[in-house]
């Protein structure tokens, strides 16, 4: 079918609408990273490495979308281990899960334990935590671009919608880094609940790798009570700071 036929075709704008809000939504996972690991870095590169790692999570699948027959094969099995066939597409998911979960927890630890400075999450220098930062962002980008492209062949045949919704996809992360990256750092405790989202998100990973699939609308059901909870605390933390602010004016 071509470009106009698919304009044309009101079978093609659900799929394009679909396929957009479907690929924004696994873009939080890819955009919390991004944004707790750019934090760690000097105020002044953090701009500049959230845009280089969301560009280069662009060109990425981009580039995967230009192999679809090879993604597609991803998916075959190589091998059968206690009862589950793993595929490349498993194993990569099991290796992005388990870099997620040892990167939360070692963060977890650092905020829990600020005195341990021992393993930081990127290098000492600026110079070397940029290109750490970049590297790490780089190869999570690979783990959810792969997810990220097979939800969207399994969801439309038609290339120019999967472009279309990628890039629409990107655009909005890109749009809201700097703003979601600024609320978590002024938020000390928020820090603490999208470590624990990222620890969730790589459990899932890995169990998704090994054959037990956990529904992504339980996954994002339980971050959004999470974070109404946490805002809600946030509400009540606020109150009471004015309260207190407010009588210790009137004495």
């Amino acid at each position: 079918m071509d470009i106009a036929a698919l304009v044309a075709d009101p079978a093609a704008w659900v799929a394009l609408v679909t396929l957009v809000v479907m690929e924004v939504v696994l873009g939080i996972d890819n955009l919390i990273f991004i944004s707790i690991l750019t934090n760690k870095l000097p105020a002044e590169h953090r701009d500049r490495a959230r845009k280089i790692g969301i560009g280069l999570a662009l060109i990425m699948r981009l580039a995967l979308l230009g192999t679809i027959a090879w993604i597609v094969q991803l998916t075959n099995p190589l091998f059968e281990l206690f009862g589950h066939a793993f595929s490349w597409k498993d194993i990569i998911l099991i290796a992005g899960g388990l870099f997620l979960v040892w990167k939360a927890t070692k963060e977890i630890h650092h905020n829990v334990d600020p005195e341990d400075h021992k393993e930081d999450m990127v290098g000492g220098t600026a110079s070397v935590s940029f290109a750490a930062a970049i590297g790490q962002i780089l190869l999570l980008d690979l783990v959810f671009s792969i997810d990220s492209i097979i939800t969207a062949v399994g969801m439309t045949e038609h290339l120019p919608i999967m472009i279309v919704a990628v890039v629409a996809a990107v655009t909005v992360m890109l749009v809201a880094a700097a703003p979601l990256a600024n609320f978590i750092e002024k938020n000390p405790t928020i820090v603490m609940l999208a470590l624990g989202f990222l620890l969730m998100i790589g459990t899932t990973l890995i169990a998704d790798g090994m054959g037990f699939h956990v529904p992504k609308g339980y996954v994002y059901s339980a971050m959004a009570f999470s974070a109404l909870v946490e805002i809600l605390n946030m509400i009540a933390r606020n109150a009471r700071r004015k309260k207190k602010t407010g009588q210790q004016t009137l004495h």
